[in-house]
């Protein structure tokens, strides 16, 4: 079996529960935005918004780089990929496994 870092995929399954960072990954797919462009498709504050990227960030889903007193976000790719990787091995694991049970069940009825 493969070994995982279960506190970061703890960390990053618990950042990608809400519906608002959820939103905040998909916005991030095609570009790096503001905090302010992050904010606007929201109905909420700049703080709250605010928290949200703290959370992802915490999960090192998204990267902030400041320029003066503007925050710009990008996702981070490779994290989200340790996230599916994991899926993808008990995905694979479990198919594998109940498809030889399919088979053990056929041959000896």
């Amino acid at each position: 079996m493969v070994k995982y870092n279960t506190a970061q995929l703890d960390l990053i399954y618990s950042a990608l529960s809400d519906q608002t960072r959820r939103g905040i990954i998909v916005n991030l797919t095609s570009r790096t935005l503001t905090a302010q462009e992050l904010a606007a498709p929201y109905d909420m504050s700049l703080p709250a918004i605010s928290k949200h990227l703290k959370v992802l960030e915490k999960a090192k889903l998204v990267r902030r780089q400041i320029k003066g007193r503007t925050h710009h976000f990008s996702l981070d790719i490779k994290t989200l990929q340790k996230a599916s990787d994991w899926l993808t091995f008990h995905q694979q694991f479990w198919q594998q496994n109940l498809s030889n049970l399919e088979d053990f069940l056929k041959t000896n009825k």
